[in-house]
């Protein structure tokens, strides 16, 4: 499809980046409520930082609630619990501060203390009816860019998998992005959570076109590659490519914890609007099955996602090899484009990222049920710049279970001309 030049970028009101700029916080709380809740984990509930953020809250008169509850994988009766606390409180205000978990946490506790009911009434796409509470979010990690983004991921235990609330209405008021708030990450950590970034970044930039129509941004809350999208993506994968071995290799390399998270942050403003595509739809029936961490899931898809879309994105895998700063010059554009499959393959497991799924503690014999689900995630499917059937998608995770990218280059499938 041509290019159209059609482009849509969503984000905060407010987007602000920088070393101590967590201390920006309690004038942006104070135009926005007076009975504040926060929401966090165990861990980050008793660090100094918070425990001053809170009082620097407070100093301006707004009264706080800390909701430390929330859990890793966001299971829903941790939400039950902190929306409980927030209507004792009688919230105004909602304050993540914490890893993606916290801050999707914050996300559906705004939503429900807006709007009540149960979060299975807002699974999907647009159906938040309306505002939620104003909600600000102070991200830990660079990582899941959830501070940008228009969804929040719960495990609910009547599901096979785990489930997205998409919506405009869930992107926060105001995100402050410090990296000084991700220094004491631990490497596994920031491995995790950095390949999360990559992954969502190239994803956003490999996503299938849209012919734009007057009523798309009103239809879809992922609304496929654009050109907005792309320049946040590209600059994403530049900044994240460039520091995330160091910052896993010396964590207290502050160029590269603040290139981190600014990468982080820009990946999400991509993929808010573009989306994410098959690396994601797989992850999550691997990682109810396996429970291994959601970044290191989908980073350990990513080089066979990236081998399977080939004959569909060599323009795209070309610009991504150029941004890395791969050593490509003087080749042709397919040898680019298969250098960055190479090189964000070697990156990954350079920082320790599993090589396969069948590492993830998978069973070989669930196989089939993985396909199955990962096709099921139609917002994630749809976004593919390479269809997806039973057959294709079974090839493609039989593949990165058998850490054999070769053989996604052995087909016969040629691209439909435009």
């Amino acid at each position: 499809m041509l290019e159209t030049g059609f482009g849509v970028v969503r984000g905060p009101r407010n987007l602000v980046f920088g070393a101590g700029q967590r201390l920006a916080l309690p004038q942006y709380a104070k135009t926005l409520g007076q009975r504040a809740l926060l929401v966090t984990d165990e861990r980050m509930a008793a660090e100094t930082s918070f425990i001053e953020l809170v009082r620097a809250v407070e100093a301006t008169g707004v009264s706080v609630s800390v909701f430390a509850g929330v859990e890793a994988e966001l299971p829903a009766d941790c939400i039950a619990a902190g929306v409980e606390q927030g209507t004792a409180c009688s919230a105004d205000l909602i304050v993540g501060i914490g890893g993606g978990s916290c801050l999707d946490a914050a996300k559906i506790i705004a939503l429900l203390l807006a709007h009540g009911g149960d979060i299975s009434d807002y699974y999907g796409e647009f159906k938040v009816p309306g505002p939620v509470l104003p909600l600000i979010a102070l991200p830990t990690t660079a990582g899941t860019g959830s501070e940008v983004t228009p969804v929040a991921v719960v495990s609910d235990k009547n599901r096979a998998v785990k489930v997205g609330i998409a919506s405009p209405h869930l992107i926060p008021h105001t995100a402050i992005c410090d990296p000084e708030l991700t220094y004491g990450c631990p490497p596994r950590l920031t491995a995790a959570s950095g390949a999360d970034a990559l992954t969502h970044a190239i994803e956003a930039f490999t996503t299938a076109r849209r012919k734009p129509e007057t009523s798309t941004v009103h239809d879809h809350v992922f609304l496929g590659k654009n050109t907005l999208s792309d320049l946040y993506a590209l600059e994403a994968i530049r900044l994240i490519g460039g520091s995330l071995a160091k910052a896993v290799s010396d964590g207290t390399d502050q160029t590269a914890r603040a290139d981190m998270m600014r990468g982080a942050t820009l990946a999400g403003l991509a993929f808010g609007t573009a989306g994410t595509a098959a690396a994601h739809a797989v992850q999550y029936p691997v990682g109810a099955l396996t429970h291994t961490a959601h970044g290191l899931g989908v980073a350990a898809m990513m080089p066979y996602v990236m081998e399977f879309n080939l004959p569909l994105t060599r323009p795209e895998m070309a610009e991504i090899a150029v941004v890395l700063g791969l050593p490509v010059g003087g080749l042709s554009q397919a040898q680019r484009a298969a250098a960055a499959v190479d090189g964000v393959a070697e990156l990954f497991a350079g920082i320790g990222i599993p090589t396969d799924i069948r590492s993830l503690g998978l069973a070989e014999d669930k196989l089939e049920w993985i396909a199955e689900l990962a096709l099921a995630a139609t917002r994630l499917v749809k976004n593919n710049p390479r269809p997806l059937d039973t057959h294709s998608m079974q090839r493609l995770v039989q593949a990165a279970y058998r850490g054999d990218r070769a053989s996604l280059r052995n087909d016969d499938f040629e691209p439909e001309a435009n």
